[in-house]
């Protein structure tokens, strides 16, 4: 499904908008998984309006993921992002689509406390933001607050294997599930989401058995990141995918080199500054005659 953009004229940019459409439902997502014609579901990060602009026709989900941290701040890992990041870039991604269904990660601290506390973050996140479900990192430990949302209204994307929030305790950002006792758990833990409502659950950073196992055995849609090629969909951190960066995790396939096509532009810029080659007569106003 494509997207007709129309430009409003108005704005200092001329921002191509949308025209609305019917978004990409919740039950639409899960209900992928028995669909034996069904492609796989696609899923990539955005943060900004011009993001979501550009990915929104390509994607049936955009997630605005915690990964924003490191992405747009430059913080050293997810686990400094708040609640009021979140909100304000997921309100932007809302604005900036019409067609994917928006999923916002809910920060560190936000939701571990207690389902209760997890359900006042919940709330606030779709009330600011227009998203349709939020995404929650954990296994069993997580499951009752996955059905204390799930059952007030709530959609819940699970994550599970590489949890980034919880780095510190994994002990670095290495691929999950060697062992046999790692391996039974991630299952135990994708199995726990999945029964306690979760509409679909990210396995990232795993042996390719272990995410087909996962894939096998749960009945909503496994969104792969790192996995397998055999998950029900795949997730990738957009400015990853689009090499905005001189390193990206193994699991990420370039599909452009954007840090060297916008390095090019400014250097074009900087000797047309320098050069007083811009502005030219095409760039500048001249008086009225």
């Amino acid at each position: 499904m494509s997207t007709t953009y129309t430009v409003d004229s108005a704005t200092s940019r001329a921002t191509p908008t949308p025209k609305p459409m019917k978004r990409v439902t919740i039950p639409a997502i899960k209900a992928r998984k028995g669909d034996p014609e069904a492609e796989p579901l696609v899923m990539l990060t955005a943060y900004t309006v011009r993001t979501a602009q550009l990915l929104d026709p390509h994607c049936d989900i955009l997630l605005v993921g915690d990964s924003l941290g490191q992405v747009i701040y430059g913080l050293p890992s997810t686990l400094p992002v708040s609640l009021d990041m979140m909100c304000a870039h997921g309100a932007a991604v809302s604005r900036g689509s019409y067609h994917a269904a928006v999923v916002v990660d809910m920060p560190f601290g936000s939701y571990e406390a207690s389902p209760v506390h997890a359900f006042e973050s919940a709330s606030r996140i779709l009330a600011d933001t227009g998203a349709a479900a939020v995404k929650l990192e954990g296994g069993a430990a997580m499951a009752d607050t996955v059905r204390f949302l799930s059952e007030r209204g709530i959609p819940v994307m699970g994550h599970v294997g590489l949890t980034p929030q919880a780095v510190n305790t994994l002990g670095g950002y290495g691929a999950r599930g060697r062992s046999g006792a790692e391996y039974d758990k991630i299952v135990g833990d994708a199995e726990a989401v999945a029964q306690a409502g979760a509409f679909a659950v990210v396995v990232e950073g795993v042996v390719e058995t272990l995410a087909d196992t996962i894939v096998g055995t749960l009945d909503v849609p496994v969104i792969g990141i790192g996995a397998s090629a055999r998950c029900d969909g795949q997730v990738l951190v957009t400015e990853d995918m689009l090499g905005l960066f001189e390193r990206t995790p193994r699991f990420v396939k370039r599909y452009g080199n954007m840090a060297e096509t916008m390095t090019e532009a400014v250097e074009r810029y900087a000797a047309d500054v320098r050069s007083r080659a811009f502005p030219s007569a095409d760039e500048i106003y001249k008086p009225k005659s």
